[in-house]
């Protein structure tokens, strides 16, 4: 009798003992809730103390930007800009999977490296609640290449294996959230610069996109980034 109560009270200590190593590891994997509140300080004033610029100096109130080499952010899920910012940053003597023109480091780069997690979570949380102002946002202007850059929007390129835009990106441009950015509203030229950053592989952090643009012209590449961004 005592050698099964002694076998019950090793086989309770054990499972006892496994469940408190899951709860110990459940909290140490709990990640925080991300504060919109926090968010918004950093994108508004940055930490000079940390050498981290406002987010707000080139993206615009609100993720909406004036400045066509600097995207809206405005109405992009949080979870996408997360991850560009992780992208953005370099590990060690790891060069960053989102580099700027022949591999050098975006100016995103320095911009991003300072940032802890939280710091991300925080501020991509924020952004991702801001509403694009599609009243002032960028729209379509070159009617000479709208009907080639519908074509490629909608159907693609049968020719070269190139998708229709809208499969990923949606038939408006909103996109699809934590998947695929919305693009409708977006600078026509930020949208060629990385289409182009895609061709090269200096942007390499989406192989499907580096495939993708691989196969297209500059003429092919225009003509879509104009259409995208007069979408709504």
């Amino acid at each position: 009798m005592k050698r099964v109560l002694s076998k019950m009270l090793v086989a309770s200590g054990l499972l006892l003992g496994s469940s408190l190593l899951g709860v110990s590891y459940a909290a140490d994997v709990i990640v925080s809730k991300p504060d919109a509140a926090k968010g918004e300080q950093l994108y508004t004033n940055g930490d000079s103390s940390r050498g981290i610029l406002a987010c707000v100096t080139c993206h615009g109130p609100g993720g909406n930007s004036t400045l066509p080499a600097n995207p809206n952010l405005a109405s992009t899920s949080h979870e996408y800009i997360a991850k560009q910012l992780r992208d953005f940053k370099s590990e060690g003597e790891d060069p960053p999977t989102r580099a700027g023109v022949d591999g050098n480091p975006s100016a995103m780069t320095a911009i991003a490296n300072p940032l802890t997690e939280e710091d991300i979570m925080n501020v991509s949380y924020f952004i991702g609640l801001q509403e694009l102002n599609y009243e002032t946002a960028a729209t379509a202007s070159n009617v000479e290449t709208m009907e080639r850059g519908q074509k490629i929007w909608r159907a693609g390129i049968a020719e070269r294996g190139v998708p229709a835009c809208a499969g990923c990106h949606s038939p408006n441009g909103a996109g699809v959230p934590s998947q695929f950015p919305r693009l409708a509203g977006q600078f026509p030229s930020y949208l060629e610069a990385q289409l182009k950053l895609f061709r090269s592989n200096d942007r390499a952090n989406s192989p499907m996109m580096h495939d993708i643009a691989d196969r297209m012209s500059d003429d092919d590449i225009s003509a879509v980034a104009d259409y995208a961004a007069g979408l709504r």
